[in-house]
């Protein structure tokens, strides 16, 4: 019983000095060998100048914290992308234009989204958080919205909707089921949304030179100008009709895909 009082009163002082560190006591720990200057030039990068660098954690405001947690978990250059609701104000060319730039990408990406499409799109794996805890969720968003009608119900809430749940095993069959058919989609979804990327990209060119090409006086001013851009016109045009048939042939396998 001693000994694990000790233990326990050495983690509460342990938590107590990490809390009264600043952003360049962190950051000191992870380069140990590195110049003070260059320290404080890191902390400083990180949002914390001069003096904040040396404000105890504890009296940081709630961003100032999540800005060092963010600086120390990001310390190290990880291939990572963290995206907080990234298609607000987007219109759908730049939706389409960001799902193929995401799903291009060779990194992990942490999606944060309330557009079902950008996440149906995008996701592989998809976490629950509740109760200040994040864990693997099995199941699609219709499983989710399904789970979290269930719990009002069981709270006494939106009675309007109560309905018989399905069993507990047969609700974690269904959503293991639905987890293993969107890892199953999810390259026919890059591929959707490649191909709606591509015809975006293609049919903005088009108007592009389209609107070019309506000068009158450039085939008489530069006849080799308006020759390349009517041949470029005819490449986009080209590419433009395959990547059409490619959005179509994956639709209809995506489609076939989930009615079976």
């Amino acid at each position: 019983m001693e000994s694990a009082a000790v233990t326990a009163t050495f983690v509460r002082a342990s938590r107590v000095a990490v809390a009264d560190e600043g952003a360049f006591a962190h950051l000191r720990r992870l380069m140990p060998d590195a110049a003070e200057a260059k320290v404080r030039a890191r902390a400083g990068a990180a949002g914390f100048p001069q003096a904040l660098a040396d404000t105890p954690s504890s009296q940081l405001s709630g961003g100032e914290k999540a800005r060092l947690l963010l600086a120390l978990a990001t310390f190290a250059g990880p291939h990572l992308l963290m995206l907080d609701e990234p298609t607000n104000h987007l219109d759908i060319d730049s939706r389409a234009a960001l799902i193929a730039a995401i799903n291009d990408f060779p990194g992990a990406v942490i999606l944060v989204s309330h557009d079902r499409y950008l996440i149906e799109a995008c996701a592989d794996r998809l976490l629950l958080i509740a109760d200040r805890k994040a864990a693997p969720f099995d199941g699609d968003l219709d499983d989710y919205r399904r789970l979290v009608l269930a719990d009002r119900d069981a709270n006494g809430k939106d009675a309007d909707n109560r309905g018989a749940a399905p069993p507990r095993a047969g609700r974690a069959e269904t959503r293991r089921a639905a987890a293993e058919k969107r890892i199953e989609l999810a390259p026919l979804r890059r591929r959707i949304a490649q191909a709606e990327a591509a015809v975006t990209r293609h049919n903005t060119e088009i108007a592009r030179i389209d609107a070019a090409l309506a000068e009158a006086s450039l085939f008489t001013r530069d006849p080799a100008k308006a020759a390349a851009l009517a041949k470029a016109r005819a490449d986009h045009a080209d590419a433009l009709a395959k990547a059409e048939e490619e959005w179509l042939a994956a639709s209809a396998l995506h489609e076939e895909a989930n009615s079976g």
